[in-house]
């Protein structure tokens, strides 16, 4: 086993979009496991857009990246060392592991993965964090009901692919949101979309609204919530009585830091929360790492499926952990295509 390891760093925080200055790519000695705790082999990391909220040092649900610390995300990995009866040598496990090659922690905050199973990158998407989060939101905050009509954007992303999939099973109709004709394609052809619109093809809100519109035939019941921006202006004068809107994010707006602090929007706060008054919404934010006492229920009921290939998978992996930066930057452009992973070895 070599005595080093590689780990991305942040070296700045960004005002607007990350850019390559914001990242530093560092070698450092491989860890030594404490008590209760694991040393692991990365070898999948995930990206995600909650990652973009981290760099800043605004006040959130979670601490922020301290300048020079190890960029958060998770990982799987061979555990190489172990200080836990819960894990041997050559075991694989998931964890917060961070952008490095190697990374240590506890035990009991990581989870045994079986590759039996499948690939073991599904629990970096589909069987993880994001497919967790768009059942989790979908089936708690949703509330789904056979006949109503959904909208979702990023339709394609490991969370809005969730959130349709399980929708179209249980009798709803799925409308999906996407950047360009590709997307779209993928949406309805793999994942099952009845309509998808691409949301580069609208100049404003407006005519994106009478888009959906005519694809929903009337009004939307459930605006599943990860984009803010224009999408959120188009759907929400087209909720019906009695909607709900999970929210589990807001990509559009998190390259204006703080997590939308001044981002800029035509949907001004009178008008939506009129618009939440006079239809009676359900409006519910929420984290997920609030609910993992219900992750086992989600691998019961979704992990069959993705074994059966009813839920349909769509991994965009990018080669080397020094890529990892130029992955997260286009995944907040929109420019993957499926969950994004980074190969670390």
């Amino acid at each position: 086993m070599t005595d080093q390891m590689q780990r991305i760093a942040l070296a700045g925080r960004p005002s607007g979009a990350p850019q390559p200055e914001h990242f530093s790519f560092e070698t450092a000695e491989v860890p030594t496991p404490g008590p209760g705790q694991i040393l692991v082999r990365n070898h999948y990391m995930s990206l995600d857009p909650y990652m973009r909220g981290r760099m800043d040092d605004g006040k959130s649900y979670a601490g922020p990246v301290p300048i020079g610390g190890t960029m958060e995300g998770g990982g799987v990995g061979e555990v190489i060392a172990s200080n836990s009866e819960a894990f041997k040598p050559g075991d694989i496990a998931f964890g917060m592991f961070g952008w490095a090659t190697h990374a240590v922690a506890d035990a009991q905050m990581c989870r045994k993965i079986n590759p039996d199973h499948g690939p073991i990158t599904a629990s970096l998407g589909v069987l993880g964090m994001p497919g967790f989060t768009g059942w989790y939101g979908l089936m708690e905050y949703g509330r789904p009901k056979a006949g109503e009509t959904l909208v979702v954007a990023a339709a394609t992303g490991p969370v809005g692919s969730m959130v349709g999939q399980v929708a179209k099973s249980l009798g709803l109709k799925t409308i999906g949101i996407a950047g360009g004709p590709d997307k779209c394609k993928m949406a309805v052809e793999t994942f099952g979309f009845d309509v998808c619109l691409d949301h580069r093809a609208y100049d404003d809100a407006k005519s994106m609204r009478a888009a959906i519109k005519e694809a929903a035939g009337g009004g939307v019941d459930i605006y599943f919530e990860n984009v803010g921006g224009k999408v959120l202006e188009a759907v929400m004068p087209l909720m019906k009585p009695h909607g709900r809107i999970p929210i589990c994010g807001m990509i559009s707006w998190y390259n204006d830091g703080g997590l939308g602090a001044g981002a800029s929007s035509k949907l001004s706060a009178p008008a939506m929360w009129r618009t939440i008054l006079v239809n009676f919404l359900s409006v519910n934010g929420f984290i997920i790492s609030n609910h993992w006492n219900d992750f086992p229920k989600f691998l019961g009921e979704i992990g069959p499926k993705v074994a059966s290939g009813d839920i349909k998978v769509v991994e965009d992996i990018a080669e080397g952990l020094e890529n990892a930066p130029k992955a997260f930057m286009g995944l907040l452009e929109g420019k993957n295509v499926g969950k994004q992973i980074v190969k670390v070895i």
